[in-house]
């Protein structure tokens, strides 16, 4: 993961040291949403301890909740068709690294 290179003033999220996406499934789904009966709109994971909460456009928005709580700044995107993050502590979007090489074959 990286900061967006388009957003202004060449900002930098300090919190990327070791970020990587998880390897596999992740559970069920938003853990707080599931006891509530609830639904969501997307999953994000916590990058420090891996709690999978709902996105800010779900009702319960447990993934912001959780870095209010606990002080986690980057969650991921659990969306295969999102390549991306945020950085709460630095209000920075994250975009995925390219492969060294650049990904060509």
């Amino acid at each position: 993961m990286a900061s967006d290179p388009g957003r202004p003033y060449d900002r930098r999220c300090e919190h990327l040291s070791g970020v990587v996406r998880p390897a596999g499934p992740v559970g069920d789904g938003c853990a707080e949403c599931l006891a509530l009966g609830w639904s969501w709109s997307r999953l994000r994971w916590c990058a420090r301890c891996g709690h999978v909460g709902c996105c800010d456009s779900s009702r319960g928005r447990h993934a912001h909740a959780h870095h209010v709580a606990t002080g986690h700044p980057v969650a991921l995107s659990l969306d295969p068709a999102e390549g991306w993050g945020w950085c709460y502590a630095d209000e920075l979007f994250l975009v995925e690294s390219p492969p060294p090489g650049g990904g060509a074959p």
